[in-house]
């Protein structure tokens, strides 16, 4: 009888540990089936489609006629909404963590850093009828040039919708930071605004970039706000009051299925979307890499 109640949650125990293997190893056979998926379609494209025509070209008209592949326009487009919104929440994302942080009293933070993470649950078509309704008219009543459909609302509108996460995850690093750093700080003469600038930000600053990094993450596979905002014209352009379209948006722009299967257009989709795996996938291990440099750690 021991035995079998010894026996009992060791058995259970491999069982646990079989399902938590089975759990984990969902990711990398879906990451791998992805990859081999992409690799294969993109590899088709590129047998009728020469690699240098599609990396370098400045005309993407996969739709229309004459037919031409250069990425170029979608690429500028994707870097533009990338930017702009940057440019929007990470200033103020990593000031509304300082001022949260260091600066707010409880019942203050209690109340703002809940509003603030509200922004992240509305959907992101909301955003983009938000951008045509109140960001593009505004834009018009400065710039007179700006088009109905243009990168510089998209980009704000964007850089609205990753702000909570930057403010979150910045808030969250700042505070993990010890008291007792502070409170070193203060005992040899520092004001608080260098304790924050001198002592605490360098201190949290793998936990910024995080939030940074998953920003810009956000921000390059934003799809619906950004189709609504800025449109679906591919211009080679760094005018940000025109019209641009994303590489996301070229994505939903195909898929919604005119396009038969098996097509060279069809395969577009598999090419820009390697692009896009393949950004993404550079900007997080750059991003790792960072992280692994400055990473603190207390005791």
């Amino acid at each position: 009888m021991g035995e079998q109640l010894k026996g009992r949650p060791r058995l259970g125990e491999k069982i646990l540990k079989g399902a938590f293997f089975c759990c984990a190893s969902i990711s990398v056979v879906t990451t791998i089936v992805v990859i081999c998926i992409l690799a294969f379609e993109t590899y088709g494209f590129f047998v009728e489609i020469p690699i240098t025509d599609f990396l370098f070209g400045t005309e993407w008209t996969p739709l229309l006629q004459p037919k031409s592949y250069g990425i170029l326009p979608l690429l500028c487009g994707t870097l533009m909404i990338v930017v702009g919104s940057s440019i929007v929440a990470l200033p103020v994302g990593i000031a509304s963590a300082v001022y949260l942080s260091e600066y707010a009293s409880d019942r203050v933070r209690n109340i703002v850093k809940p509003v603030l993470e509200i922004l992240a649950g509305i959907p992101t078509v909301v955003y983009g009828f938000f951008a045509l309704t109140f960001i593009t008219p505004m834009l018009q009543s400065i710039f007179e040039s700006t088009h109905v459909f243009n990168a510089a609302s998209a980009a704000i509108v964007v850089g609205i919708m990753v702000l909570p996460m930057v403010a979150s995850m910045c808030d969250d690093a700042l505070q993990s930071v010890p008291d007792s750093l502070r409170e070193g700080a203060y005992s040899l003469g520092a004001t608080s605004f260098e304790v924050t600038i001198r002592i605490v930000l360098p201190a949290a600053l793998s936990g910024i970039f995080a939030s940074f990094v998953l920003a810009i993450s956000r921000a390059i596979g934003e799809t619906m706000a950004v189709t609504l905002a800025a449109g679906a014209t591919p211009n080679f352009t760094l005018n940000p009051l025109e019209s641009i379209q994303t590489m996301t948006a070229y994505i939903v722009q195909v898929s919604l299925g005119d396009t038969p299967a098996g097509t060279l257009t069809y395969k577009t989709l598999f090419a820009v979307a390697a692009v896009l795996f393949t950004l993404t996938l550079l900007l997080n291990l750059t991003a790792s890499s960072v992280m692994r440099r400055f990473k603190e750690t207390y005791e």
